[in-house]
């Protein structure tokens, strides 16, 4: 199974993407971030969020989509653009006609850590650890992008 995981955000889009044998075998494919540039229009950059992800979409033909629940305890301000972001996300996931499976943060935490209060250096060591990589995918966008991939793997019942 192929997953991509994505980390919302209007300025950073972080996205993930793994190959599933089993849920003890997952393999890290790539992994990267949507930029977008603060002085640009939204509906620019809402435009290149949608863009960049059809093309990850195309390259590694996913069969599944991971996408953190939009979190309501940040300031209404990020909560606005990331939902923004977030719209061309799930609307570019539709199009595609892929799945979408929505997980909040703390689901992600216990799905790696088993401790739903994990701080960020737990998670980013544990997505680390899971796919056997040499060392933390940078941005940290990126790497929650990975944790939503690998806790929709460790959630979803196998064969």
């Amino acid at each position: 199974m192929i997953v991509l995981g994505i980390d919302p955000g209007l300025s950073l889009t972080g996205w993930g993407v793994v190959e599933a044998l089993s849920k003890d075998k997952i393999n890290a494919i790539q992994y990267g971030c949507i930029k977008t540039m603060p002085p640009a229009p939204l509906i620019e950059r809402l435009h290149t969020v949608h863009d960049e992800l059809q093309s990850v979409i195309n390259r590694y033909k996913p069969e599944v989509v991971a996408i953190e629940e939009l979190f309501f305890l940040k300031a209404s301000k990020t909560v606005a653009s990331v939902g923004q972001s977030r719209g061309a996300i799930v609307l570019t996931v539709s199009m595609n006609k892929i799945p979408l499976f929505e997980y909040n943060p703390r689901c992600v935490k216990i799905a790696l850590t088993g401790y739903g209060s994990a701080d960020k250096h737990q998670m980013q060591h544990m997505v680390k650890t899971f796919l056997k990589l040499k060392e933390i995918p940078k941005p940290d966008d990126a790497a929650d992008a990975l944790a939503m991939a690998i806790c929709h793997i460790n959630t979803t019942k196998w064969r």
